[in-house]
């Protein structure tokens, strides 16, 4: 038999389109703003991760374009050859302080992080315990170590204890890892007693903060402040493409872990570092958080009102506590077709469907920015109200 070596690849994609479970991509014609030019019509953004609206601001535009007059466009090599830039450990010393930890390392992103990091925490005898709605980048970084794994349901600290009480005497590293703040839904992990559970049963804590960045805690701070656990969570991971404005994964913790990430994480050590104009941008972004609290707290004050509004108005928003707000729909085609009606009327929100959350569980993800106004949201709201009245959602 002549084997055909790539069908696959169409028929596995006609299948996807199929069942209605291909990307369809709008393509960004403008800066990522509260106000956006997506495929041609201008838009409210409720979508971007871009929460603190920092992609535009001044001041980390001007440190993107000074870096690269300095640095040049490229580092010419990996951090552990000769691509770390004096601009590099910068922003790391400038991190670690905004965290409130003794170090900090940058990834490519963060998924590179959970990549490369989980793996070489803990191996062949070991054990890894998740919870349930951990994010697809921390379950491949688990799926690449040999430890065993366990799983707790979502949020279960009983069920935590349990799980930890009958891995105690089985294994020899044991890895508790989490979400700070959920993406599909929005809720916060009890990260303080998961420290304090697993300090009982001397296991690792590992917290993937992507969506708390920026966002949570004093000055945006992230999880860790945001229960006063500064440097007592033995990985704080995170990113700066969401509310930092930037691009690039992130590690605080202790120098012993930055030490031993130095010599173990193979995307790291194997991938060529940032250009001077994003590592410019990421020292901008922090000082931006630590002398301007204002992008902070409009986040907040935005994300109360729509949140509250949409509530009041009679949509289910979940379980949300921060800035990512479901509205949960239900059936995957009504989310769709909701999520394609809002378009064309000028709000840019998609939608959430199978297989990414459960049959009946589909919803439209908002993300909240710090960059609306309130005619801006209330714009959006009427949209919502209207439309979610249609198609009798609410």
């Amino acid at each position: 038999m002549k084997r055909n070596s790539n069908a696959f690849l169409k028929n596995e994609y006609e299948e996807l389109v199929k069942n209605d479970f291909d990307w369809k991509l709008r393509i960004l014609q403008s800066g990522s703003a509260p106000h956006s030019i997506v495929d041609g019509k201008e838009v409210i953004m409720l979508c971007s991760n871009n929460y603190l609206n920092l992609s535009n601001h001044p001041k980390l535009i001007k440190a993107a374009i000074d870096a690269a007059n300095k640095y040049g466009a490229g580092s010419g090599s990996v951090r552990a050859i000769a691509g770390t830039m004096k601009i590099h450990m910068d922003v790391e010393k400038k991190l670690a302080k905004f965290k409130g930890t003794e170090s900090s390392l940058i990834y490519q992103t963060g998924f590179a992080a959970n990549a490369g990091l989980i793996p070489q925490l803990v191996g062949k005898g070991d054990v890894i315990i998740s919870d349930e709605l951990n994010h697809g980048s921390i379950i491949d970084g688990v799926r690449l170590t040999k430890a065993d794994r366990a799983v707790y349901k979502h949020k279960d600290m009983g069920e935590l204890e349990k799980v930890l009480s009958d891995a105690d005497k089985k294994y020899n590293r044991i890895l508790v890892i989490t979400d700070g703040v959920f993406s599909m839904d929005g809720d916060i992990a009890p990260m303080d007693k998961i420290v304090e559970i697993s300090k009982e049963f001397g296991a690792m804590t590992y917290v993937d903060d992507a969506h708390g960045e920026g966002v949570i805690g004093p000055d945006g701070r992230g999880i860790g402040a945001h229960y006063g656990l500064e440097g007592e969570i033995d990985v704080e991971m995170g990113t700066f493409s969401k509310a930092f404005g930037v691009v690039g994964g992130l590690i605080a913790g202790s120098q012993d872990l930055v030490n031993f990430a130095y010599n173990k994480s193979r995307t790291w050590l194997l991938s060529g570092s940032h250009p001077p104009a994003v590592a410019g941008a990421q020292f901008a972004a922090i000082d931006v958080l630590e002398k301007e609290p204002e992008h902070v707290n409009n986040l907040w004050k935005n994300t109360k009102y729509f949140k509250n509004e949409l509530k009041n108005m009679g949509f289910d928003t979940g379980e949300s506590e921060t800035p990512i707000t479901p509205v949960m729909v239900g059936e995957s085609s009504i989310a769709k077709e909701l999520s394609d009606t809002l378009f064309k009327q000028g709000v840019f929100a998609l939608p959430i469907v199978f297989p990414m959350v459960a049959r009946d569980k589909a919803r439209i993800r908002t993300m909240m920015n710090a960059g609306l106004n309130k005619d801006d949201l209330n714009k959006a709201l009427r949209i919502f109200e209207n439309l979610g009245k249609k198609l009798k959602i609410i």
